[in-house]
């Protein structure tokens, strides 16, 4: 069972944060420039929020509120669904799809933000591990020891 850990040691481990204080423009700037959707939002070495492309069109657009002027703490999503790196993806993709989240930081034992997980990544690392374990079946179909177990 592939776990986030896994996830984030072929993904790396880099993540982009902003700051509650900071405006949305340079949030907004922060995700074109990294090719993100989401930002966890830090304050004292602290997750207190995270903000999405989606929260930016709804609370920022919608309520036409300027992006030069307006606060990331003003937009962003204050109650956070997280994981940790024991959690299974298979865990993460059911709360991804039960919260409609596609964005999920990770926080280790101590509350500290270790990465952060797109449902994209869950997708491709799911499918890769259903590749890997086709593979081995097909290995072990062809294999002329095939009444042995995997």
């Amino acid at each position: 069972m592939t776990t986030v850990k896994d996830l984030l040691l072929d993904k790396g481990k880099e993540v982009w944060t902003i700051a509650p204080e900071a405006t949305v423009f340079s949030a907004l700037q922060l995700l074109a420039d990294h090719d993100i959707g989401a930002l966890p939002v830090v304050s004292a070495g602290r997750l207190v929020g995270i903000l999405s492309e989606r929260d930016y069109a709804r609370r920022g657009i919608l309520a036409a509120r300027g992006s030069k002027s307006t606060p990331v703490r003003e937009v962003m999503t204050a109650s956070v669904f997280w994981v940790n790196p024991e959690h299974s993806l298979e865990h993460c993709m059911t709360l991804m799809t039960h919260k409609h989240v596609r964005h999920l930081p990770v926080l280790n034992t101590e509350g500290r933000l270790v990465g952060v997980i797109s449902i994209g990544d869950v997708l491709k690392a799911i499918i890769a591990e259903q590749h890997r374990q086709l593979a081995r079946l097909d290995l072990y179909q062809t294999s002329p020891h095939s009444d042995h177990e995997l």
